[in-house]
């Protein structure tokens, strides 16, 4: 460990040294097509089943709910259904979210 942190030292004062010379990689921001098909796809499925699992989470608070009003007891479902509803809520912002932050981001950096 202290060989490598002496190493990367050393290189950044030669970098130092040298003022700067040395041409720093700029790589293309965007990913190949195959990469950006293949997580298109992966994402769109996990969206799919997590909206699937929130409807069945809703459905299943539901019949849990009935069933424990037919028995007449009383159990805290409402905080199970806020639950689900946070995480269909999480599910369904999620994509607007990240667009904001990187679209924000790379405004600022493509200049």
């Amino acid at each position: 460990m202290k060989h490598t942190l002496r190493n990367l030292t050393a290189k950044g004062w030669n970098y130092l040294a040298e003022g700067g010379t040395n041409k720093v990689p700029s790589p293309d921001r965007s990913a190949p097509d195959a990469l950006a098909s293949a997580v298109d796809t992966v994402l769109g499925i996990a969206a799919w089943a997590g909206t699937a699992a929130g409807v069945a989470g809703i459905i299943i608070t539901g019949v849990m709910m009935a069933a424990s009003v037919k028995r007449g007891e009383g159990s805290e479902h409402m905080s199970r259904l806020g639950m689900v509803l946070g995480g269909c809520v999480l599910v369904s912002t999620a994509g607007p979210v990240v667009t904001f932050f990187f679209d924000a981001q790379g405004g600022e950096g493509g200049e």
